[in-house]
């Protein structure tokens, strides 16, 4: 088979031919259609999470098993997937009640510690697939379905953590990336009262305000905080969601959310941050979050398939170009997802 194949950190991606791969005991094959591409695999790419190389990346795959391994029960030939992302034990507390990304028994990711969908076929363990719903247009829609299983799911998972609900203005730090654009979608789709778009590149915000965002702010030119304070006659928001996470964003959200307000932290490379009094003083709530559960994924996953959301892809190129969608962003120039395709 084809893959792009990365051989050391922070290095161009080579197109090889590689083996194809071959189901063991309680492993399944599929063939790829489309595999995003988001900056949590960027990560990979860029050196900046360890892995043993040479490695294929990439985990928002939509794919069709096309062979399935010994003891294999829950997936045949020619059902339709995508992939959960990390490698979970299924059976510690954490697995059991449903919180999977906290698993005791983590045994790596999908992309990073195996070979994962920047390739022609990917094998993983048959609990690392997920079937697709019927009713999802998978064939027709490849880019869009392969990455609901990441930058849709996540937000689903920030709506659901931050109680967002009808009364909330909810602000995105980094909303023209690919998973901001997703969260504001996710979040007028929560019914949240007021979205706001916060970006350094006002070229993003016509996309912004077409995913859901009501108002933009932009943060090269003046403090978040002030300007949220600005648009919201100096009561500030309920909920900041911040997929930047360095210093002065997190800082800002801080001064920025009204009293009793909520702010969500993630990103892949958080930095450390100093909080002030008025998170005791005004009941304010700082929370970590990270990726998603089986479940969310699943439900996710229905939701779209009902027409309820819909992602947001806007670049596909084929395999053989992932080098320059990862130059692109690196530089910060994609508003939304992109995505590879195989075929």
């Amino acid at each position: 088979m084809k893959a792009m194949v990365l051989k050391a950190p922070n290095t161009p991606f080579v197109l090889e031919t590689v083996p194809d791969p071959v189901p063991g005991p309680g492993e399944a094959v599929a063939r790829v259609l489309a595999c995003g591409a988001g900056l949590t695999v960027h990560h990979t790419r860029a050196g900046r999470t360890a892995v043993k190389y040479p490695r294929i990346i990439g985990h928002e795959i939509t794919a069709e098993i096309v062979g399935v391994g010994a003891g294999v029960s829950q997936l045949k030939v020619g059902d339709p997937v995508t992939a959960y992302y990390y490698l979970t034990c299924g059976h510690c507390g954490w697995c059991r009640i449903n919180r999977e990304t906290l698993c005791d028994n983590l045994r790596g990711h999908v992309g990073r510690d195996i070979d994962g969908g920047y390739a022609e076929y990917i094998k993983l363990p048959e609990r690392s697939f997920i079937k697709l719903p019927q009713a999802l247009d998978w064939r027709q829609y490849p880019a869009e379905v392969g990455v609901i299983c990441d930058a849709i799911a996540t937000p689903i998972k920030l709506v659901r953590k931050a109680r967002i609900t009808y009364s909330d203005t909810v602000a995105v730090i980094g909303a023209g990336g690919g998973l901001g654009i997703q969260m504001l979608t996710v979040a007028r789709w929560a019914r949240a009262k007021r979205v706001i778009a916060i970006d350094i590149a006002a070229s993003k915000f016509d996309a912004c305000r077409k995913a859901g965002a009501d108002a933009t702010v932009d943060a090269s030119q003046g403090k978040i905080d002030e300007q949220l304070r600005e648009l919201t006659g100096g009561c500030g928001v309920d909920v900041v969601i911040d997929f930047v996470c360095a210093a002065e964003t997190t800082e800002a959200a801080v001064r920025g959310l009204n009293k009793g307000g909520r702010l969500m932290l993630l990103a892949g490379q958080g930095k450390g941050f100093q909080a002030q009094p008025p998170i005791m003083r005004n009941e304010l709530e700082v929370m970590g979050s990270r990726y998603a559960t089986r479940q969310e994924v699943i439900d996710t996953l229905e939701l779209v398939a009902r027409g309820e959301i819909w992602p947001t892809v806007t670049e596909k190129v084929p395999m053989a170009q992932a080098e320059a969608i990862h130059q692109r962003l690196d530089k910060g120039l994609i508003t939304g997802r992109a995505a590879l395709m195989m075929s």
